[in-house]
Order: structure tokens, then sequence, then C-alpha cells
């Protein structure tokens, strides 16, 4: 997980809103200051690098996603990492700290989110970051403080009075700035409790606190700790392979399947002029429901935009979702003929949902392909070979090679390297004197 997002975040550096968010971030100044990724040059004050990180992450939508719905990481390993840059040198932070904390920050995503039969489905209201996402980055950084338990307490309640952005927002730029503004204000909540500043430390369990985003939360006690049962021992991620609304997945596989059985035939070339229709199954998702995205953020948010490029293209990838695609005149074309079904029995779920894809040719004849667990999925994981190229390939966009080799060999060997600032040396792209440094700190 951590190095899908690293890899991802390096990927969104390259992308408008990082770019708007960063400019914007330029006004804040600091004697302290944490890396921006991609940057030897660039740095700001933890907060904002947080913030600035965390809308790289999300930027593409290719960050990891799980059950109960979420992305669980992108909140939290800006916060933790550039809190980390933060303390003074003489206290330096270890890569074991570093992966606590970061795994601390995820489990206390997913025990919110069991709270609610409601955040088990794709969200209608609330998108899930913003809201547990906040929580999260807030406990994360609360551990990497050493903060006490009273302030820990007053950490998560500051946090709850920053959470929560409404899905309207899904498929355009703002979008992202709810994973940035996840991980800021955790990190931001974390600081102020460790000043005594207060909150409602029974704000976890009432239904005017995280009641409020949840219609059926229903907080539980906690079994002990020799009894504690740790979600991260059985978290269900997903790697996305493309830089897509997860839901996407599904379809884009199943028409990647009907497109090799259409094209046995025909030079491989998709025979469009004898298509009549596509139908694409799936659940009703209505802000990933859309019939004519016109940009490279409504496309990521479309069922019709997948089942139509995977289609032409017999896979997906980063370049689909440039304009020069989105705006061809096969997929347009194509996009005219496609409709959406959904089936009483295709729930909004992630565990559950499928996608099935028929395309009805003019001489009456069909050719359909179900998917009901895309590559990548928790229950059909990437293979190590697999997740490796993703990250070398969105790196390799920013980073010299030796810097991407770097990051993957310190995040394989995080639980013992004695200051994790090297990971962050290497993420400014930093190389052979960070490599040289990092061979005697391991």
């Amino acid at each position: 997980m951590i190095l899908d997002t690293l890899g991802v975040g390096l990927l969104g550096t390259s992308t408008e809103v990082y770019h708007k968010v960063k400019q914007y971030s330029k006004i804040y100044s600091s004697d302290i200051s944490s890396t921006i990724w991609g940057h030897l040059d660039f740095r700001l004050p933890p907060l904002y690098a947080a913030f600035v990180n965390g809308v790289a992450v999300h930027s593409m939508d290719f960050d990891d996603t799980w059950h109960p719905a979420t992305h669980p990481s992108g909140a939290v390993l800006p916060a933790v990492i550039a809190l980390s840059e933060a303390f003074p040198q003489k206290k330096k932070i270890s890569g074991l700290d570093l992966l606590l904390a970061f795994n601390v920050g995820i489990e206390v995503q997913g025990r919110l989110l069991r709270f609610s039969n409601e955040a088990r489905n794709i969200p209608k209201r609330f998108h899930p970051p913003t809201v547990v996402g906040t929580i999260g980055s807030a406990a994360a950084c609360a551990k990497l403080l050493a903060l006490d338990r009273v302030k820990c307490k007053n950490a998560l309640a500051i946090a709850a009075s920053y959470a929560g952005a409404p899905l309207a927002n899904a498929a355009t730029q703002t979008k992202p700035l709810h994973i940035g503004n996840a991980a800021k204000h955790g990190l931001e909540a974390a600081c102020l409790a460790s000043q005594d500043l207060q909150g409602n430390k029974q704000i976890l369990d009432m239904e005017s606190g995280m009641g409020a985003f949840y219609t059926d939360y229903s907080p539980q006690s906690l079994p002990t700790l020799q009894s504690y049962a740790w979600l991260l021992d059985q978290q269900d991620v997903a790697i996305k392979r493309f830089p897509a609304h997860l839901g996407t997945h599904w379809v884009a596989d199943a028409a990647s399947a009907v497109r090799r059985k259409l094209v046995e035939s025909s030079d491989n070339l998709l025979p469009l002029d004898k298509i009549e229709k596509v139908i694409v199954k799936v659940p009703e998702v209505k802000y990933v429901n859309r019939p004519n995205p016109n940009s490279e953020h409504e496309a990521r948010h479309s069922f019709q935009f997948v089942a139509c490029s995977a289609l032409l293209d017999g896979s997906m990838s980063v370049q689909s979702f440039a304009s020069e695609n989105i705006q061809r005149p096969a997929l347009r074309e194509l996009l005219c003929k496609t409709q959406l079904q959904h089936p009483a029995d295709n729930k909004p779920s992630f565990e559950s949902l499928y996608c099935e894809v028929t395309v009805v040719l003019q001489d009456g004849n069909t050719i359909s392909d179900r998917c009901d667990t895309f590559y990548g999925h928790w229950r059909k994981p990437l293979k190590k070979e697999d997740l490796e190229k993703k990250f070398q390939s969105n790196a390799s966009e920013v980073l010299p090679a030796e810097a991407t080799e770097g990051i993957i060999e310190t995040v394989y060997n995080l639980e013992k390297v004695k200051d994790c600032s090297i990971l962050s040396k290497f993420l400014s792209g930093q190389s052979a004197r960070a490599l040289s440094e990092k061979l005697r700190l391991l």
C-alpha cells in the first residue's frame, strides 16, 4: 500500500489540479519545511506538504481502495511523512515509527467504517476519505507525536470537526482536494491537540458526532488488547491497474474479454460498423453513470467511457484518459450506442458487485462476458512484480531511476531504517548521495 501510494502520488505531480494547489500553497512560509514529492528545490510547511502531496495521490483516482469503501492510504501517508520531517534532527523518526503510525491510521478508518452497514456500499452522500480519512490521519499523527490518551481523544474530536465533503464534487478537480484536506486536517488536529486544545471526547460515540455521516452508525466497545483482532490482518485492499473509479475496473475486464472474442476474425480491429448497441450491466451508482464525459475527471467516473475505451483498445491505462483519446470519433460513436442496465441482484458494494458487457451486432448475434472479480481486487490481488511495475512506471515520470529503486528498497525494508528521512530524500529526487547515506542507516 505504501509503495503504490508513493507511485501514484509521484505520477500525480504532473496533473493540472496538483499544479494549482502547489501554486496556491506557495503563499505559506515557515522555518520548518517538508518535502514536496518529485521536487528537489521546493519545500513547504508540513501542513501544506501533506495537503499538496495528498492532492497528488488522488489527482488521478489511482490510489488504493478497500472495503468498506474508502481510499485509506492517501489520507494518512502524506501526513505522517510530512510530520516526520518536522521533528528536530536529534530526534530521528525511524522507519518502524512511520510504519506503525501508518498502520494505526488505517486501522482507525476500518474500525469506524465497520460501525455502519451503510458504509459497506459505494457511498451516496459523503466521500469516505473526507470522513474516516481525516480521523485516520489524526490518529496516525497522534501516534507519531506520542500523544497521551487524553490528547489522542482530543485529536480525533478536533479532526471530526474538519471531516466531511459531499460527493457532488466527484468527477471534478475538487475531488482530489478531499484527500489533501484529510491529510492536512488530520495533521493539524493532532498538532492542535498537542497544544491541549480540547474537543468532545465522546464524539466517536455520538449520533451528533460520527453519526452525522452515516445514518445507521452504531459504535461498539472494542475488545481488550489481548483479544483484539487487527483489521490489518484481514484487510480487503484493492490496488488499481488504471486511474479511475474502482467500480469501472469490473467494466474494463469484462469489456476487454468481449473485445478478444470480437476481434478473433477481424484482424484485431473492432468491427465498429457492425455493432448495433453495447449493454453494460452494473449497479446503480449515479455519480459513475456518465454517458457523455468531456473531461479526464468525468471519464474516470464513467462506466460508459471505460466500457467503450476497453472495447476499442483491449485494455485501460493512464493514456486512456488523455484528451485526444476522450474525444476521438470512434469512442464518441461507441458511446452513443451504449446503455446501462441495473439488475436487481447487482448491489453497489465493492465486495459483491459484478459487470456484464454485451455487444449486440447488426446481424442479431450477441457477444457477452462477465467479470465478478477484476485483477487487482483483494480476491485477485496484483502480483508483487505487477505492483512494482506500476510503481516504476508512475515514479519514473518524475524521478531518476536511482531514486525510484531507492524508494522500493526503502519501503521493503522500512522496519529496519533508522531514519525515515531517507525516504523523503528519495521522494524529492535525490539519488546517489542519498543512496550512500541510506546504506549506512540500514
